[in-house]
């Protein structure tokens, strides 16, 4: 199979990239604001909007997956080389709520392009990063004369991401089949800067709960009963402070089990980063780094797993003073967790601790929510490797290498498919997700498009998957 010609490419993008945006443009005017019951009906539409253009494109089958929510896309064009890997590609078309009078500078739903930028809610998020693979497509069968892509393409687009993708996992149990694959590439992600092109290679897990405890049955005089009873704000403060030791460190015990540290490789990459710390606390509105000793800012958000109180309270909020013992306090607690490390451990740990630590004659309860478990490729990885090729190709300069210190619904794809997840974005952190103008540099969004057009080409060159 010959390489691709970067110049066809190339060609092939310029002479389709005024019909390509505007077709972009016909989809971001769609409001699908999944978080919005009022909305329902665009979000729909915005599902059969794809489905309809993805047909289009060329893929033979594009079908809408009903969930109990929001409705997802799923494509699949098969490759016809029987020895060719299968690639699922990730995303999503639901957006973030938004409105002028949010601070938008134009109606977010109405994109326009200033400079060379377009704006419009979903620009980057994700409307954007889900589409220049059509045009990717497109461009690598035009490249190499192919009918059908180097690799078996499927599509799965989700519809409620901006709402947590709460039927997401058992979407993907449901149709497992049809969603079988040797690799993920998730396009919801972003890269360092303009000016400095990179790869994720991993997300951090999510497991979250609240504390409530309870002494006395209901508030009572400090004065009469303090000091001989135990009191809930007193326990909420000390579980807290027994939440990390004097190097910042989980204090829970077994919170480390099982958990993948960093090579020597990983942090010599994390440290090429162009990385100005002045200006990350500048844009955390923080006045001094804090975390785990013996670690780097970059690594402590990416790579090491916490703990973070995000909620406490009891007792007495009101101006003035209220001599009380309270009845209540409640404390939320949310850990971030790196490969190796299991939720449904990290719940028996915690719930270990708390019964250590909360004293006799306080009740408490203890909620977990649903947790999301971290997702990590790599860097010798085949797969990943070709995302580096055909980034670097399309961008002209070496690759570097991060992680996202967040979480989402990749991992479920990872452990429901056994595949490996290999993240493909071009989003800067100015693109404004979530927040008003959000926008997308052109220039990189096509950009997106021929890394795109080359990455097929490539995991089929370079890539044969263990049967």
């Amino acid at each position: 199979m010959s390489q691709t010609p970067d110049s066809a490419v190339r060609t092939y993008i310029e002479q389709h990239r005024a019909a390509f945006l505007d077709d972009l443009a016909a989809w971001l005017r769609i409001p699908s604001v999944s978080a919005q019951p009022d909305h329902a009906a665009d979000v729909r539409r915005s599902a059969d909007w794809l489905a309809a253009r993805l047909k289009e494109t060329g893929f033979p089958t594009a079908e809408i997956w009903e969930t109990p929510g929001a409705p997802a896309v799923f494509a699949e064009w098969p490759s016809g080389d029987p020895q060719a890997p299968t690639v699922l590609v990730y995303g999503h078309h639901d957006v973030q709520p938004a409105a002028r009078e949010d601070g938008w500078d134009s109606d977010p739903f109405e994109p326009v392009v200033r400079g060379n930028r377009l704006y419009a809610r979903g620009a980057a998020d994700d409307k954007g990063q889900v589409f220049f693979h059509t045009l990717g497509v497109r461009a690598h069968l035009a490249a190499t004369g192919r009918t059908a892509p180097a690799v078996n393409l499927k599509l799965l687009i989700e519809g409620e991401e901006e709402s947590g993708s709460p039927h997401f996992r058992a979407l993907v149990e449901e149709r497992a089949g049809r969603l079988a694959a040797d690799a993920v590439i998730v396009s919801d992600t972003g890269m360092w800067s303009e000016d400095t092109p990179t790869v994720c290679t991993g997300m951090r897990g999510l497991a979250e709960c609240e504390i409530r405890l309870h002494g006395p049955d209901q508030d009572i005089h400090s004065g009469s009963f303090g000091g001989a009873v135990p009191n809930p704000a007193t326990a909420a403060a000390r579980l807290v402070a027994a939440l990390h030791d004097e190097h910042a460190r989980v204090a829970i015990p077994g919170f480390y089990d099982g958990i993948v540290e960093l090579t020597d490789r990983e942090r010599e990459l994390f440290a090429e980063l162009p990385f100005d710390e002045e200006r990350w606390l500048r844009t955390a509105k923080s006045y001094a780094t804090h975390g785990e000793a013996g670690h780097t800012t970059l690594e402590r958000i990416w790579a090491r797993p916490t703990a973070e109180v995000n909620g406490i309270g009891g007792g007495y909020q009101g101006p003035g003073s209220k001599t009380i013992v309270p009845s209540t306090a409640m404390v939320k607690l949310s850990f971030r967790l790196v490969a190796g490390q299991d939720p449904d451990h990290i719940e028996k740990a915690v719930r270990a601790w708390a019964a250590e630590q909360v004293p006799a004659g306080i009740r408490y309860e203890i909620d977990f929510g649903s947790a999301t478990r971290p997702c990590l490729t790599p860097l010798d990885h085949p797969a990943l490797q070709s995302v580096v090729r055909a980034m670097s190709r399309a961008f002209e300069k070496p690759v570097r290498f991060t992680r996202e210190g967040g979480s989402g619904p990749s991992a479920d794809l990872q452990e429901v498919l056994g595949a490996p997840v290999l993240f493909l974005g071009i989003s800067v952190p100015s693109d404004g997700w979530h927040a008003p103008n959000e926008k997308v540099e052109l220039d990189l969004l096509l950009k997106g498009v021929e890394t795109s057009a080359y990455l097929w080409g490539d995991l089929a060159r370079n890539w044969r998957p263990a049967p």
